[in-house]
């Protein structure tokens, strides 16, 4: 059954997902000892309450049971007699309120789905060109006019508040990185804009990024909504909601690359700048020290970057205690890389549906999931919550476009090819052998 979510349960969705961090950043800050047994019941009520939200309402109820159709049924016949020169049917048959039919194209997919789009302009009927589990394509008549839903003014006001809401709870958070208290010293609000402000651009430039696209190819969408929170970072990024399918692959491709491409023009920049008015500190300093920094070598863009920005005096040491400007352009490189893993709603799952096809984009977002929990519990626990949020909020398969036979131009397929490089060079960090090669200090000799 292929199911909605509506705005309103999405958004409690979110809030249920980041609602034990709330609760455990609160008790830690009041000085409260946390049972862990305690906290992980609570997170185990809010996955709960979350798989309750995410059911939505049905859209399609498809049986398993296929439901074949006479032939001679006059009604089926006519609406497919319209695709008749496009697509010859071998087959056909009922899932649900859903007419199926199997058979070949005529044309190449772009060329055949526009004409069907044309011939049901006038109908309650939306005609989708999809591939089975053998790469065959199908052609499926779904009650209702899906493209052609009205549009609803939307609610800037809310936009508007939340951005604010967004600006002072990154300020606080800046500063509170820089070691100022804002709560009791609000007139030193200055020392935590430069975080603020380059994160902000970053997430605005990466929505942004979406929204644009999305518009380009004729798709309804809102502005970004961003997610303040009054602790940790001051925010938890920012979405815009999608309000019309994707047409074909090609626009699912360009609104799903966008978005992290708007992003890095913006937290490279930052990160580079930033770097150079950081601290490095050396592996002696390091280890008399609790909070020692970011390691160069954690991850090899990171290294790549660092070597650009301040060259011959990574040899003295190894991490960087990083400017505020850093540390948002290095968190700006961390979201791209999360919304670039090709894991369902992810960008990198639309990426890899538009890329692959919807069978074997559903397989690598299974196994990039797995993966993902796999180094949560093995090699760094924060991957586990955002293997958890990934799970809940993202899913494991990607929303197919209309036309989903359409294929890629060579140019958006190396493009995608450059996002997944992206994504190993950002969270992949550098092997012992190459730090001499990359020009940075390598801790372990």
């Amino acid at each position: 059954m292929k199911q909605h979510r509506s705005f309103n349960d999405t958004l409690l969705m979110v809030l249920v997902c980041i609602l034990p961090l709330f609760v455990f950043f609160a008790l830690v800050l009041s000085g409260v000892k946390l049972n862990p047994m305690f906290f992980l019941l609570f997170l185990v009520i809010c996955c709960a309450a979350m798989m309750y939200f995410m059911r939505g309402a049905p859209v399609n109820e498809q049986n398993d049971d296929r439901e074949s159709t006479n032939e001679t049924d006059s009604g089926n016949l006519t609406l497919l007699g319209k695709v008749s020169d496009v697509f010859a049917l071998r087959t056909q048959y009922r899932e649900g309120p859903n007419l199926v039919a199997e058979g070949k194209l005529l044309a190449d997919p772009d060329t055949a789905f526009k004409a069907m789009r044309e011939r049901f302009e006038r109908t309650d009927v939306t005609p989708l060109l999809q591939e089975d589990d053998g790469g065959r394509p199908i052609v499926a008549l779904v009650p209702g006019a899906l493209q052609r839903q009205p549009d609803q003014p939307q609610k800037v006001w809310l936009n508007v508040v939340l951005f604010l809401a967004t600006i002072v709870t990154t300020t606080i958070a800046g500063a509170a990185h820089q070691g100022v208290s804002l709560w009791s010293n609000p007139e030193q609000f200055s020392i935590g804009l430069p975080y603020a402000g380059a994160l902000l651009v970053i997430l605005g430039a990466h929505e942004l990024g979406h929204y644009f696209a999305a518009r380009k190819h004729g798709m309804k969408v809102t502005l970004p909504y961003f997610i303040p929170v009054p602790f940790a970072l001051g925010t938890f990024g920012a979405f815009i909601q999608l309000k019309s399918p994707s047409e074909n692959r090609k626009s699912l491709f360009d609104v799903g690359v966008a978005g992290p491409l708007a992003g890095l023009v913006f937290a490279i920049p930052a990160l580079m700048i930033g770097l150079q008015y950081s601290t490095i500190v050396s592996s002696s300093e390091a280890g008399t020290m609790v909070e020692a920094g970011t390691d160069v070598g954690s991850s090899l863009l990171l290294a790549i970057l660092a070597n650009l920005s301040v060259g011959e005096t990574l040899s003295a040491g190894h991490q960087f205690l990083l400017h505020p400007l850093a540390f948002a352009g290095w968190l700006g490189l961390l979201v791209t890389a999360l919304n670039l893993l090709p894991i369902g709603q992810l960008d990198g799952g639309h990426i890899a549906h538009a890329l692959f096809g919807r069978k074997s984009s559903n397989t690598i977002g299974m196994v990039a999931l797995f993966s993902l929990f796999l180094l949560g519990l093995f090699v760094w626990s924060g991957l586990l919550t955002w293997a958890i949020i990934v799970f809940f909020i993202a899913g494991t398969k990607s929303a197919p476009p209309l036309n989903d036979v359409s294929r890629l131009d060579p140019t958006r397929v190396a493009i995608g090819a450059l996002a997944f490089v992206l994504l190993f060079l950002i969270l992949l960090p550098v092997p012992h052998a190459f730090h001499e090669a990359i020009g940075i200090h390598c801790p372990y000799i």
